[in-house]
């Protein structure tokens, strides 16, 4: 259980990251509502249940064969979380607004399942951070589903709830820059502990 508390603080900072899975139900948000929004999310947990099964398995696959290639992911998922922590916390001082265009799709689900599916920063971040909380000794398959649907669950709820959030936001094509820093800089700060905290362990 706690591995699992573990993990979602630490992936959720990544998840309020913006990127083409929250530019994407947030414009559809703009065009058709919070349930144009909702319908997205759940096209881009359903990318993401995909990403989840292969990546558990090839995981698997690596720990069982290459343990020392396992490690090397290991450093290289650290690595990445150190710097998208110096990419967030920079962003805090940099003037560029976050902007999000008005556009509705006739099939969100279906666009969001590609949108996520498709996504190489996605399926980075999900083949970074899982093999950091996966034991070696235990089922790697089982576990690696079980972190799975704790990321796909975090994503379903924060995507929701931005959608209810944002579809209340009238006539408004930039996120409050203030506030973007504010998200940006406690993000930054978030990963560069959770790096930290896997370096000592």
């Amino acid at each position: 259980m706690s591995v699992l508390v573990l993990f979602a603080l630490t992936v959720t900072p990544l998840i309020f990251t913006p990127g083409p899975d929250m530019l994407f139900i947030l414009s559809q948000v703009m065009g058709k509502g919070a349930k144009a929004g909702m319908m997205a999310t759940l096209g881009v947990c359903s990318g993401y249940l995909v990403h989840s099964i292969l990546v558990a398995l090839g995981i698997a696959a690596i720990i069982v064969s290459f343990p020392i290639l396992f490690e090397t992911i290991r450093w290289l998922g650290i690595a990445y979380l150190l710097y998208l922590s110096a990419h967030l916390l920079k962003s805090v001082f940099s003037p560029k607004k976050l902007a999000i265009e008005e556009q509705s799709s006739s099939s969100p689900v279906k666009k969001g399942f590609f949108t996520a599916l498709l996504n190489p920063k996605g399926m980075l971040i999900y083949f970074a951070i899982l093999p950091q909380f996966i034991d070696k000794s235990g089922n790697t398959v089982t576990q690696g589903l079980v972190l799975s649907c704790v990321f796909i669950g975090l994503i379903f709820v924060v995507y929701c709830s931005l959608s209810l959030v944002f579809a209340k936001i009238t006539q408004k094509t930039h996120i409050d820059a203030r506030k973007q820093k504010w998200i940006d800089g406690t993000s930054g700060g978030l990963l560069g502990l959770a790096a930290v905290w896997l370096i000592s362990n």
